[in-house]
């Protein structure tokens, strides 16, 4: 069912963005003029296809769904016999300004999805972690910034000045951050605790651009706090169970700091593989009509076990417990205009991620493992799709983005490519020669076969565990 699920949802994601970008190329082309003889959806032998009778454009379908394309009327063509009185409407007789707006907009049509997606998710409303810091790891920028565990971010604004912007949600926090962090400005967090309300100032200056990472938020000690951590089973032979832990013991502390977060919580563990830890469990809680029942505190002492991890290959610490969580959670709406403002925000920013990410791989400042092919995105599609309509609809506003910065980049073949021939022609009165267009189109196949490569090596790495 999960394959089912997964095969459904990556058809439909791609299926979505194929048919808004190659729109965007089709509808201004209509607008401008120009004569669009196909509009296929998928590369190879035709599934579906049929003419319109007002336009003459053949609507196709196609076996392969991994793509798509808009072909116009163009004397380029090889074997084009265009009549005379239709030359005015092939693609290559358009002006500069005309043909740049037909090629941009299918990027542009992909931003322009991305924004409306994610103003729905706003508008309709979604369940996200409260901003609740969990006690963060020592010499960790939050530790310095003085969180002990337990506050809830209100606000965030500029060391330096200026208006504080509420904080609503984790995913608030951490886009907020994340902006600062890219752009190296200290900022200072307004968190309520139960003595009141306080500042903490934390420091993002002194962060290189390779440190600014998807997991940026745990290296700066943010975490999501306030949970309920519970173990869900036990293992048997296992450290957990020889000193006496129990499915539906519930985490209380961990060598006297809270427990409430279970990242926290078993990288801690897994630090002090081979050395004696101490538990305070609570076991018997229950949940009744009234409310919660508490159980009785205990205190257990446990080693974890020294195992070799299987994706770093460093010894770490094992116990042999499966947990289950619970945070806080808020429910975040909008209005429409907030909504629409708020999704041309986001966009906006993971627009520039994007890019700054892409640039900072090519000088060798980011990883090439964060490059993911169609099998990543399959996987995502079905992880999400399961999560819900929210889930899946901020997934594919992502993947649209990506599409979009991806077909802007100056690299021949892509349509980042002919916008740079405009480029040049426009400056220069001269279009770029055929022969030129010929030696970079080869030279940009071959970036995109080598991206296409390392982005499948990377999916197959994920896959196996290599």
């Amino acid at each position: 069912m999960n394959l089912l699920t997964e095969v459904l949802a990556f058809v439909v994601a791609i299926g979505v963005l194929v048919v808004v970008h190659e729109y965007g190329h089709y509808s201004v082309a209509r607008m401008c003029g120009v004569k669009v003889l196909r509009f296929s959806i998928g590369f190879g032998k035709p599934l579906v296809q049929w003419v319109s009778k007002k336009t003459g454009t053949q609507w196709t379908i196609a076996m392969l769904p991994l793509g798509g394309y808009v072909k116009m009327l163009d004397e380029r063509e090889e074997g084009a016999r265009i009549p005379d009185d239709e030359l005015r409407y092939a693609f290559n007789r358009q002006s500069v300004s005309k043909r740049f707006a037909i090629v941009a907009a299918g990027p542009i049509a992909n931003f322009l999805l991305a924004i409306v997606l994610f103003a729905a998710v706003f508008a309709t409303g979604v369940t996200e972690p409260a901003a609740v810091v969990a006690a963060p790891a020592m010499n960790t920028a939050a530790a310095h910034a003085g969180f002990e565990g337990g506050e809830t971010v209100k606000a965030v604004r500029d060391a330096s000045g200026g208006e504080a912007e509420p904080v609503r949600s984790w995913s608030d926090l951490r886009w907020k951050l994340l902006g600062a962090a890219f752009d190296h400005r200290n900022v200072v967090l307004s968190a309520k605790d139960k003595n009141g309300t306080f500042d903490f100032p934390l420091s993002l200056e002194s962060l290189s651009d390779k440190e600014v990472d998807d997991n940026f938020m745990s290296s700066l000690g943010f975490e999501p706090g306030s949970g309920t951590l519970s173990v869900a089973a036990v293992q048997a032979g296992s450290a957990a169970q020889r000193a006496g832990l129990m499915a539906g013991d519930r985490l209380r502390a961990v060598d006297g700091r809270p427990a409430d977060n279970a990242t926290t919580f078993i990288n801690y563990i897994k630090a002090h593989a081979g050395k004696p830890i101490t538990l305070q469990i609570e076991r018997g809680a229950r949940v009744t009509q009234s409310g919660t029942q508490p159980g009785t505190l205990h205190t257990i002492t446990l080693v974890p076990v020294v195992q070799r991890d299987d994706v770093t290959g460093e010894n770490v610490g094992r116990i042999g417990a499966e947990l289950a969580t619970q945070v806080p959670s808020i429910d975040v709406r909008y209005g429409p205009l907030e909504s629409l403002r708020l999704g041309a925000n986001r966009t906006w920013e993971l627009g520039v991620y994007s890019i700054r990410m892409f640039g900072r791989m090519i000088i060798g400042e980011a990883s090439l493992k964060n490059l993911s092919g169609p099998v990543t995105i399959a996987d995502y599609a079905g992880k999400s799709a399961r999560l819900g309509p929210s889930a899946f609809l901020s997934f594919l506003a992502l993947v649209s983005i990506s599409l979009g910065v991806l077909n802007l980049l100056p690299i021949p073949v892509l349509d980042g490519g002919h916008l740079l021939y405009y480029l040049v022609e426009a400056v220069t009165g001269k279009a770029v020669s055929d022969r030129w267009q010929m030696v970079l189109q080869r030279a940009g196949l071959a970036c995109i076969v080598a991206l296409s490569a390392i982005a499948l090596f990377n999916d197959l790495a994920r896959l196996i565990h290599f």
